[in-house]
């Protein structure tokens, strides 16, 4: 063991000597609880789970256990991990919280598991799952190692969230009992940076679910949400991108977290091209105009009514590039769309030099209108650019 004194001595020995006091007997205890712990097995501790509350509306840990293996093994599905493998991660995961070794030194919580998960030849990526559920616990820790190392992680705290979530108990101001907060941060860390394929929307319905008639709060999913999305505001802004950059990627409300970080990497990027304020500028009086209006309009354009050559000419760009694009949005490939996108600077600055919208003619000003409309939604399937500064 090693120890730090604050202060020099002029006899080493002596404090030496006076840790090692200390710290024997507790060693020894540890060996103790230790062997104590392995004259079972750790799945023997699943009933004592009942013993202990989670939450008074929310059931005990066994409860939580129950559901924790049951999302746990969903979310192996969907990201291809092993299904069996991630239920028993899920079945075992609070198990060590009943153990002498976890009740006498708390911090060992999950290393533990892990210790014993692998002493009753569990599975290895399960008996590391039990250790990696709590990952990340604080901010730049590191990432669940395994795919059901991941899963585990992630049904483990959705299922929290889902919970106090459901009874109405939001965090308020600084007040977050249940660690909230660094719960959804966690997931979105994990689901991002280990480029998983779901989404909140199912992933949070699912956990709900789980919940029978437990939860009373009819808007717990839409709720879940907003808050998963208000974490990634946080997140984004402390690595450095600009709160407008996030606004326009927000506004389109991504569920899939892999799928926003490729938004938000994707208009951060076309920030830097020369078109780009052009364009934001040009977008935002598009949304102006279309506000504006009370019109109905068509469903595509009717391009026999077009007459001047600048709108001739952006309608048929619009045409071209929304069906070219609409590969680079299926597979998520905004940066190279708004790339695209960029090349309509100069036909739409033509456009709103040479072309009035707002004419009597009113089936000319629907299909400029209808234009318009073609045209914002072309940017809209990546962000709101309007909103860039």
């Amino acid at each position: 063991f090693i120890f730090v004194a604050n202060i020099e001595s002029k006899d080493p020995q002596q404090i030496i000597s006076g840790n090692e006091k200390v710290v024997r007997p507790r060693l020894a205890d540890a060996e103790f609880f230790f062997n104590t712990d392995r004259k079972k097995r750790l799945e023997d501790n699943l009933p004592r789970l009942q013993t202990v509350l989670f939450q008074q509306q929310l059931g005990t840990l066994r409860d939580k256990t129950d559901r924790i293996q049951a999302l746990a093994g969903w979310i192996a599905e969907q990201i291809g991990a092993d299904v069996n493998h991630a239920t028993r991660a899920g079945l075992l995961s609070k198990c060590d919280l009943m153990t002498n070794m976890v009740f006498e030194f708390t911090d060992t919580q999950g290393v533990m598991g892990m210790h014993y998960a692998r002493h009753d030849g569990e599975a290895e990526d399960v008996a590391v799952a039990l250790n990696e559920q709590y990952q990340p616990r604080f901010a730049g820790d590191d990432l669940p190692s395994n795919p059901v190392a991941c899963a585990l992680a992630i049904a483990d705290k959705m299922d929290t969230l889902a919970g106090i979530f459901g009874i109405g108990q939001h965090p308020k101001g600084d007040k977050d009992p249940f660690a909230l907060r660094r719960a959804a941060l966690g997931v979105l860390r994990v689901i991002v940076e280990k480029n998983l394929n779901l989404d909140l929307q199912t992933l949070t319905e699912e956990a709900v679910r789980l919940y029978g008639d437990k939860l009373t709060n009819a808007n717990v999913v839409d709720d879940v949400i907003d808050f998963m999305l208000g974490r990634f505001r946080a997140w984004y802004q402390d690595e450095g991108y600009t709160v407008d950059t996030i606004q326009a990627v927000l506004a389109r409300r991504p569920t899939r977290p892999a799928d926003f970080d490729a938004r938000m990497k994707a208009v951060s990027h076309f920030r830097t091209l020369d078109a780009a304020a052009a364009l934001a500028a040009a977008n935002k009086r598009v949304s102006n105009i279309l506000a504006k209006s009370d019109e109905v309009l068509s469903d595509r354009v009717n391009a026999s009514t077009l007459k001047e050559p600048e709108e001739i000419k952006l309608a048929m760009q619009v045409v071209v590039l929304r069906d070219k694009l609409e590969p680079y949005f299926t597979e998520g490939r905004y940066q190279d769309a708004l790339v695209e996108l960029a090349e309509l600077r100069e036909p739409v600055d033509a456009f709103f030099d040479k072309v009035m919208v707002m004419v009597d003619d009113k089936e000319l000003r629907i299909n400029r209108l209808t234009m318009l409309e073609k045209l914002r939604e072309l940017f809209l399937r990546v962000a709101d650019i309007s909103l860039l500064q």
